[in-house]
């Protein structure tokens, strides 16, 4: 059974809800963000300014035309320049069985082992694809937007390589997690 509210109550309700609330601090948000489970990928680039890789669950698809992904990287981390540098990137979006290597892209382990770790071939832009990974969308970086501590990358994607055979890897509660895929 639905009951109407008339307008003097739809405003008590509002002012009721409408009670300031201290700021979110980093900590809070942090573990708030931990529930929201995401695919792991390694974001990786080659060029001019070098060759970088890191480990990223803030990547998704901003619209199919033209296809076009967004990607999260902090302006503190030491791969920034290179990726600025660059302004093309690859997202390897990580299979079952990737865990090391997403640890490995995620820590202070130098870039020439880190790319030693995996084989690597290239598609359009020349930035590493990684071999079994589940997709890899070669991009060239159109617009980045500062927010916070973090740069948006807003990435066109220029080509791609699929694997049908591979598993999912999310990230969920501070620990991976396989996703078997449906046989058809």
């Amino acid at each position: 059974m639905h009951t109407a509210l008339t307008q003097a109550d739809a405003a008590g309700l509002a002012a009721r809800r409408a009670v300031p609330v201290e700021p979110l601090d980093k900590h809070t948000f942090r573990n708030a963000m931990s529930c929201l489970g995401a695919a792991v990928n390694i974001i990786t680039t080659d060029g001019p300014a070098g060759r970088a890789g890191f480990t990223a669950s803030a990547v998704c698809s901003v619209t199919d035309t033209p296809p076009t992904l967004l990607v999260c990287l902090n302006r503190s981390a030491s791969v920034h320049p290179v990726f600025a540098g660059n302004q093309q990137l690859c997202v390897n979006t990580l299979a079952a069985g990737h865990e090391d290597l997403s640890n490995l892209f995620g820590g202070k382990t130098p870039m020439e082992a880190r790319f030693a770790a995996a084989d690597w071939s290239r598609l359009e832009t020349g930035s590493p694809v990684l071999a079994g990974a589940v997709v890899s969308f070669d991009c060239r970086i159109t617009q980045t937007v500062s927010v916070g501590t973090h740069d948006i990358l807003f990435c066109e994607v220029v080509a791609l390589l699929h694997n049908d055979a591979g598993h999912g890897l999310v990230y969920f509660d501070r620990r991976y997690h396989p996703l078997t895929r449906q046989l058809s």
